[in-house]
């Protein structure tokens, strides 16, 4: 059932509005299945705005809505190949949608379908999203009169296709050196001896071309762990730029926090020129200045101005932060804020929110490590990009569901017993199981036969080389030589006849 037509997606998304003042409120009854838990997130209002984003086209085998929701479950289900998770998120759809025409048979067209369908379709479904978590978790957002979200930026490493290659670029691998084994008198250890045969300094292999690799900078939001969006580039791309293009999709009252890694004039400047707080760590890089002359031995807080050189000749006026200083039991993490209010923002707020950053950390490593992403499998840019696209949709609609399941309550405060990613993606894998063995009928499981009589090596004939490409660093292979051949003598003759009679003797 379809709800009101709602107005379209923007270009520049609307910043969100804080608190209360959320469009939309929660539904009163918790979803309890794992479909309508899902439901309880993609909702009408949601595909709707898909579907606007699309526009109009003409009637294909592969809809939009199982399209994207085969994608979705593409990352969820387990495989060693994309054909195979294909084959479980199509029964999966197929189960639980037995009214509805039936989509397309084959990985091939799927693939065909997904390529055609424009990238900022998945972009207005996160967008959507986003809006629909902001009500869900209305109560839940804020911390502290804060929403802290954390940002941070992966690399993610692509096929070794020609058309990647050649699109997203190749980097050099980096030589790790080794570092000198130290003897017990502060002198350089012994050199290992060689081997015989082989010479003193003997060349080290020069280290080949790396991976194509794309560049993710994600947006998490601290206190849920839940992610919140994302921006692709190529593996070369700058998380600053990415991030002053994630700044339309932050809501009001939002408090960033990053590492040192996003210490910088421009990014700073854009940050406050949009009305948002930032919560930055700092180096010993860092141009700070004071009017009058401190001493940093017992310094906790203070007024500086950010001001690097760069930017005074420019005559460009300097970034007025805070800085704190966090004690830590190793080292100091020295932090700088443009929120000048002490009350607002006390340093103990301050240091939790960053102790809190390496949740952005764990969100990466649930992503390749849980659903296994550290190597995208598609083989074209167009591929790529819509299996990025896909894959982080279905992480952030997987957080969404541990995040849901979570009890509430006045005492527990947020940010505390976050849901394990691997638990809730075990109790989806299940639920895909016994959703697909439960509603598939008798002809799909009489089907199996004939099924078996189709998976068959093609019977032809090898034409064309068996190494598609050139792949970097190998060497070529050689083939061996032609056999050779000698004439025997009469030693050698006498030697056969002999050896040949005394065999005969013992096989007797």
């Amino acid at each position: 059932m379809m709800v009101a037509v709602t107005k379209p997606l923007p270009q520049t998304e609307e910043r969100l509005m804080s608190g209360p003042a959320c469009p939309t409120a929660p539904a009163a009854v918790a979803p309890q299945s794992f479909l309508n838990c899902l439901g309880y997130i993609l909702t009408p209002q949601v595909w709707k705005q898909a579907q606007q984003a699309a526009g109009r086209r003409r009637a294909l085998r592969w809809q939009r809505q199982p399209l994207i929701l085969v994608l979705l479950v593409m990352t969820w289900c387990a495989g060693d190949s994309l054909p195979e998770r294909f084959e479980t998120a199509r029964a999966f759809y197929v189960a639980c949608h037995q009214r509805r025409r039936r989509p397309g048979k084959t990985f091939a067209g799927f693939e065909k379908a997904l390529g055609k369908m424009p990238l900022r379709v998945l972009r207005a479904v996160a967008g959507a999203v986003r809006q629909r978590l902001a009500a869900v978790f209305a109560e839940r957002f804020r911390v502290d009169g804060w929403i802290p979200l954390g940002c941070d930026g992966s690399r993610l490493a692509c096929s070794r296709s020609a058309e990647l290659e050649q699109r997203l670029g190749v980097r050099a691998k980096k030589r790790r050196r080794r570092k000198k084994k130290i003897g017990p008198a502060g002198r350089p250890g012994p050199k290992p001896e060689l081997g015989p045969g082989l010479p003193e300094n003997p060349k080290k292999p020069k280290a080949g071309p790396d991976a194509p690799q794309i560049w993710v900078t994600a947006v998490v939001h601290l206190g849920l762990g839940l992610l919140w969006s994302w921006r692709l580039g190529k593996g070369t791309a700058s998380e600053r730029v990415h991030l002053r293009q994630l700044v339309a999709t932050l809501p009001r009252g939002a408090l960033l926090v990053a590492d040192a890694g996003y210490v910088g004039y421009a990014l700073l400047n854009a940050l406050q020129a949009a009305g948002l707080c930032f919560l930055i760590r700092l180096t010993s890089r860092a141009p700070l200045y004071v009017p009058d002359k401190s001493a940093l031995k017992h310094y906790c807080e203070g007024l500086v101005y950010y001001w690097p050189q760069k930017v005074q000749k420019h005559d460009l006026p300097p970034i007025p932060v805070r800085l704190l200083r966090i004690r830590g039991d190793q080292t100091d993490v020295w932090l700088i804020t443009n929120v000048l209010e002490e009350h607002r923002l006390p340093r103990k707020t301050a240091g939790k929110f960053y102790r809190w950053r390496w949740r952005n950390e764990g969100l990466f490593r649930t992503y390749k490590r849980t659903l296994g992403k550290v190597k995208l499998m598609s083989r074209t840019v167009a591929q790529v990009h819509r299996e990025a696209e896909g894959s982080l949709l279905a992480t952030q609609l997987l957080l969404d569901q541990g995040a849901l399941g979570l009890k509430t309550s006045a005492k527990a405060p947020t940010g505390t017993g976050l849901p394990s990613a691997r638990k809730v993606l075990v109790e989806i894998r299940a639920e895909i199981r016994n959703v697909t063995g439960m509603y598939l009928g008798p002809r799909q499981r009489q089907s199996y036969l004939e099924r078996l009589t189709q998976a068959r090596w093609p019977d032809r004939r090898q034409g064309s080389p068996k190494v598609r490409r050139r792949w970097p660093g190998r060497r070529d292979h050689k083939p061996p030589g032609r056999p050779t051949i000698l004439k025997m003598g009469t030693i050698l003759k006498d030697k056969m006849a002999k050896t040949l009679t005394m065999a005969q003797g013992q096989n007797c």
